[in-house]
């Protein structure tokens, strides 16, 4: 094959054959708003470029007041942190000093 010449290949399926193009992403966030108490919060942690990250959620609140309570737990643990589509991210590995914090607010966790 020289330089010059294109290759004109199409893998996969055609969209007329039955299929759909993904237009819009569906977001996994409950419409519905909860009090604190009836929140059930699961802590996992994920590595990110060789980063640990602690996730938290799912959180049924609306966005200003997540972000508020990001804003206030990103001052007591010193990390950085924030909220997306339900779930609240910390930089760093801080587990248990984010589940008291948590619990102090009025959320809880599942066991």
């Amino acid at each position: 094959m020289s330089r010059g010449k294109k290759l004109d290949l199409f893998i996969g399926a055609e969209i007329d054959e039955g299929w759909s193009e993904v237009t819009e992403r569906r977001s996994t966030v409950a419409k519905e708003i909860l009090a604190p108490e009836k929140h059930f919060l699961v802590l996992t942690k994920e590595k990110r470029r060789g980063k640990i990250v602690t996730l938290v959620g799912e959180f049924c609140l609306e966005d200003s007041a997540a972000n508020d309570v990001v804003k206030t737990l990103k001052k007591k643990l010193a990390c950085g942190g924030t909220y997306k589509e339900g779930w609240m991210e910390f930089q760093g590995e801080v587990q248990e000093r984010l589940k008291s914090n948590l619990q102090e607010l009025g959320f809880r966790f599942k066991k």
